[in-house]
């Protein structure tokens, strides 16, 4: 009788930790969706002193140039505002500018602008994943960075994909928090993806997902960083060439945020070359 205990009790232990597992196995699965992953850990350096520390609050900077901030709705049922400068002539081509963890000031509408003028026949909108937050100091960077859903970023830039149109062609570039989004956008793009240009954000680890990619990347950043360094890079490389996709690596001399002008870090030298090789990958890929 002792032993029939014994075994009935050895039996409901291993099955309860059997279930356990598969539970386990279930949440770690398909709890999140795959871009979760990329996004939100990289959303976690916000916690990080040195990652917030070596953000200093950007300089005063009011832009007073062509464009204007307009409204779409987005997928989730909601809507949007997102700062657009139309082409000159009526196009199909976009660029959309996903801003680093400050948000959409006047710093990401000047990039936008600077964008437009040297892409003609390309309709430029920067997004707004911080829906209308703008930070002004490295706290308030970290709690709006943190606080973005990947649900929500995602119906805001699906939402923008609509408003450009189903026979739109899409590009995108983004810094930082809006680099590993600028890769995110791409893949969100599907086939209308031509091209994709991320600035030290994080990668995305999914293969899978990879696969779905339509355009190649060109990915820029800085053997110095501390979170997107050369050992992500390189596994960045790897995983593209696993999916059967191209990108195209150039690792500067720098450290993180070194295309930002308002950062301490800020190379004028390597920002610059950065930015031309970026123009010219873009215009490649929009012909314009």
């Amino acid at each position: 009788m002792k032993k029939l205990f014994l075994l009935i009790a050895a039996t409901l232990t291993f099955g309860s930790t059997a279930a356990q597992a598969q539970t386990a196995t279930v949440l770690s699965c398909c709890a999140r969706p795959a871009a979760a992953s990329a996004t939100e850990a990289f959303a976690m350096l916000a916690t990080d002193k040195d990652f917030s520390g070596g953000h200093e609050a950007p300089l005063p900077y009011s832009y007073e140039g062509e464009g204007k901030m307009i409204e779409f709705k987005t997928t989730d049922g909601g809507t949007s505002h997102a700062f657009e400068i139309k082409s000159a002539k009526p196009s199909n081509k976009f660029l959309f500018v996903i801003h680093e963890w400050w948000g959409l000031n006047d710093y990401i509408k000047k990039e936008a602008a600077t964008y437009a003028q040297e892409l003609p026949g390309v309709n430029v909108i920067a997004l707004d994943l911080y829906d209308g937050q703008v930070a002004t100091t490295p706290e308030e960077a970290g709690k709006y960075m943190q606080a973005v859903k990947t649900e929500r970023a995602t119906a805001i830039i699906k939402g923008a994909q609509l408003y450009a149109g189903p026979k739109a062609q899409f590009a995108s570039v983004g810094w930082c928090f809006g680099g590993g989004w600028s890769l995110q956008t791409a893949l969100l793009g599907g086939k209308q993806t031509v091209g994709c240009v991320m600035y030290y954000g994080m990668p995305e680890k999914d293969v899978a997902r990879l696969k779905t990619l339509n355009s190649d990347v060109l990915g820029l950043f800085a053997d110095q960083d501390k979170w997107i360094n050369p050992e992500v890079v390189k596994q960045f490389e790897k995983d593209m060439a696993t999916a059967g996709k191209k990108v195209t690596v150039k690792e500067y001399p720098a450290d993180h945020a070194f295309a930002n002008p308002s950062n301490p870090k800020y190379n004028k030298e390597l920002a610059a070359d950065a930015h031309q090789k970026a123009l010219a990958y873009l215009k490649a890929r929009l012909k314009a």
